[in-house]
């Protein structure tokens, strides 16, 4: 059974979300709250295994909220539902390690979906999100490599994937196991907006080389 905590300052929003993932008998809703404090409060309270959380909400917002989970290092996959997100929030969700982004106008089937997604451990980053956001910032500033949206762990195995290690290799060199292996290349696939090891590959010796 997985623990999920939600938090949105819309009540009628945080019902129906409630309603719905009630009836997924393999979920457990465990805290309901309306702002970031209260999340934060619930979250040290239950330690829910995943925590859906807004993006605008008062006192702390769900960036805040996220980032501090991160900081904590705590065992909780956040996933963000929002009304709207800018490219630089998308940037900083991603960098702060979300499972899952969820815009509140997507269909309902989408949110199960991505916290499907989540509890076995995969992310679900809408590339119709991420990719127009990487781009557009790239363009107005800077060029952003999408390298910059791994995590430390994620960069360690892109780098040993791009050499032609294996996943086995790749395991046995971090010291990890064979299925960690394959969470965090999936993760990769997803922020890069690839579907292979040949394109991470390729993907990480042009980023070397510019």
């Amino acid at each position: 059974m997985t623990s999920l905590m939600l938090c949105d300052d819309h009540p009628l929003i945080l019902r129906g979300l409630a309603d719905l993932i009630a009836t997924d008998t393999d979920i457990d809703i465990v805290a309901t709250c309306g702002s970031g404090q209260q999340a934060i409060d619930a979250i040290l309270e239950h330690m829910p295994d995943v925590a859906v959380l807004d993006i605008s909400m008062p006192e702390r917002d769900g960036i805040d909220v996220l980032k501090e989970v991160a900081r904590k290092q705590w065992p909780v996959r956040v996933v963000i539902l929002t009304g709207c997100i800018t490219d630089e929030q998308v940037i900083q969700v991603i960098a702060a390690g979300a499972y899952g982004i969820v815009l509140k106008e997507s269909s309902a089937a989408s949110l199960v979906d991505c916290l499907r997604h989540v509890v076995e451990g995969r992310r679900w980053l809408p590339s119709s999100i991420v990719q127009p956001a990487i781009s557009r910032a790239s363009a107005a500033a800077r060029r952003i490599s999408p390298f910059e949206l791994l995590t430390r762990r994620e960069k360690e195995v892109a780098r040993l994937i791009a050499d032609g290690l294996s996943n086995k290799e790749a395991a046995a060199r971090l010291a990890m196991s064979e299925g960690t292996v394959k969470i965090h290349l999936h993760s990769i696939y997803s922020k890069l907006g690839v579907d292979n090891r040949t394109a991470v590959a390729i993907l990480f010796t042009r980023d070397q080389l510019q």
